[in-house]
């Protein structure tokens, strides 16, 4: 027994300076902070923006000539909530939207957010079979879609997927296809036969009808479903991560906060897509917790017009994954536009050091931040902060986020030293609630203790301050030795003649597998195999160095910038088999 007291007081003290140094030599933080949570709907949230920035412009759409102040936001959501009510949509019925960058989008997210809906983010390039595939993996009951965008003819589309479209009354959709979709509601000029018109929608409800949402927005639980994410697909099939109000609430405070959107009227070049995690969580919650607009300038990624906002509308930050950075620089160190952005945030993908600084120097950027996370943690768990270094800010991906523990572990889900390679955990706020209708999934990826397993290859620094090596799956082993791509990626990514390159792992007979760089490289280059091998030769160890090449003009990847390295390796695996086979 130990005495209360001076005794305990000095026995507590030593037990935490001796806790302090241990968990400081492992691959475990934790960053608690003062400022809490907040127990709010996105709704509420809109609601709150108003009442401080009411007369501010939340959204300008460049292409559709549009802008609204976030009253007429608020107004319009209102609206459109009561009219989906009206067709017979109910609290935490699932609502897919499915359209490019538009103005309709934005509202029809901010709508279900009022309505108590719950939102599914659909790619707005998917066709028949991956909508088929969306709507009975989480029983979508309206579906909210685009007309034209590109090739892509929506309409056309859902006529695919429902062959009996036009001889459906709207609203009563019956197909065995898709049992759970009983209401389309199209943003087109005109009435398209099965279908609602989203204006029709919009106009339909009277004054109390919309009144009546604005009144019933406490009896919408913060905790609940909000938005399902369908995970990126880099691996294959897509799961559908579940993500709450106050996920998605508190993960955009934060991100906002280090994006620092707090400091003055921001004004955000939106190159990524709505539906993705990066535009509904660091760019849309990020932008309404601080009141920033928020410029569309196109409906789907085009460098020009996204170079043409960033100068007419005078944007201080952009949003983009790394290959959009690539062709907005390219683009810029052709154009030369007198451009002033003043913070570029890059996530969805691991951006190289080597592209970082080409965007500080070719975008005439003061900052330029990295975020990292997943779309099963909201959006963000690791961020650049504020007054970070350059190595911090081009090496790094940022420190770990604000109420977030964060720990590295070994095979056997030991905890590793600081600096030491591993598997990277977490538990935080931001976790998702599930994968919607898979238990076994979720319980493979989260924990009793409620740690989530991210699959990134991690390595935690000192400072609290992470780097992401790479994925687990995409770890190459060569002769028995784990290699990284990224490091062959980062080095590659200096060469004068590499626009972009990923490094991928091959079958070989003797060694297991072997490197092959797939390069997309500067118009006219001439770059050869041999000119990569003297390139990394002495540089890198000889066992990271190419033996086979690929140049490319493009690279398998998801909308929101994550690269298929799977897809890759069928090809090319494919052609060598080929080879060998003829």
């Amino acid at each position: 027994m130990f005495k209360y007291g001076k005794e305990t007081i000095f026995l507590n003290k030593r037990i935490f300076k001796i806790s302090k140094k241990f968990s400081s030599t492992l691959s475990y933080v934790h960053n608690p902070v003062n400022l809490p949570l907040r127990p709010l709907t996105v709704g509420q949230l809109l609601e709150e923006t108003c009442n401080k920035n009411g007369d501010t412009v939340g959204i300008i759409s460049c292409h559709q000539n549009q802008k609204l102040t976030f009253n007429e936001i608020i107004y319009r959501a209102d609206q459109l909530a009561a009219g989906l009510k009206s067709i017979e949509l109910n609290y935490g019925d699932r609502v897919g939207i499915w359209a490019p960058n538009l103005i309709e989008w934005y509202i029809s997210f901010m709508a279900c957010a009022r309505a108590g809906l719950t939102t599914v983010a659909i790619n707005p390039l998917f066709q028949h079979k991956e909508i088929e595939y969306c709507i009975n993996k989480v029983g979508i009951k309206a579906m909210i879609s685009g007309h034209i965008y590109k090739k892509q003819n929506y309409y056309e589309i859902l006529n695919k997927v429902i062959p009996n479209l036009i001889t459906n009354e709207p609203g009563k959709i019956k197909n065995n296809n898709v049992p759970s979709l009983k209401s389309i509601i199209s943003i087109a000029d005109k009435e398209l036969k099965g279908t609602f018109n989203y204006n029709h929608i919009l106009n339909i409800a009277n004054e109390n009808e919309i009144k009546k949402i604005k009144n019933e927005q406490n009896k919408i639980k913060c905790d609940d479903s909000f938005n399902i994410q369908f995970t990126s697909g880099t691996t294959g099939k897509a799961k559908a991560a579940s993500i709450s109000h106050f996920n998605l609430v508190n993960n955009g405070f934060f991100v906002g906060k280090r994006n620092e959107l707090n400091k003055k009227q921001q004004k955000i070049c939106v190159q990524v897509p709505l539906f993705h995690a990066f535009g509904t969580c660091i760019t849309i919650s990020a932008a309404l917790n601080y009141g920033s607009t928020l410029v569309l300038p196109s409906a789907g990624y085009n460098p020009d017009k996204n170079l043409d906002a960033i100068k007419n509308e005078k944007c201080t930050i952009i949003h983009g994954t790394p290959t959009m950075y690539v062709d907005l620089v390219n683009r810029q160190m052709e154009r030369n536009e007198d451009i002033n952005p003043e913070i570029a945030v890059s996530g969805g993908a691991i951006c190289s050091p080597h592209l970082f600084k080409r965007m500080k120097k070719y975008l005439k950027l003061n900052k330029v931040k990295s975020v990292y996370g997943l779309s099963e943690t909201t959006a963000v768990i690791f961020q650049s902060m504020e007054g970070d270094d350059e190595y911090k800010s081009t090496c790094t991906v940022g420190h770990v986020s604000e109420h977030v523990e964060a720990k590295v572990v070994d095979n056997n889900g030991n905890i590793v030293p600081r600096g030491t390679p591993g598997e990277l955990y977490v538990r935080t706020y931001a976790n998702m609630l599930e994968y919607w209708g898979d238990e076994e999934k979720t319980k493979d990826t989260i924990g009793n203790d409620r740690w989530l397993k991210t699959g990134d290859q991690f390595v935690l620094e000192e400072d609290g301050y992470g780097r992401v090596v790479g994925r687990l799956k995409d770890m190459i082993i060569r002769g028995g030795e784990n290699i990284f791509p990224r490091e062959i990626e980062d080095y590659l990514n200096t060469h004068p003649d590499i626009l972009e390159n990923y490094a991928i792992g091959l079958p070989h007979e003797r060694l297991g597998e072997e490197i092959c760089a797939c390069v997309r490289v500067k118009e006219g280059s001439n770059i050869t195999l041999e000119d990569i091998k003297k390139f990394c030769q002495g540089n890198i160890s000889d066992f990271k160095i190419p033996t086979k090449m690929e140049k490319v003009n493009s690279f398998p990847k998801t909308t929101s910038g994550k690269i298929q390295k799977f897809k890759m390796v069928e090809e090319f695996k494919q052609k060598y088999e080929n080879n060998i086979n003829t």
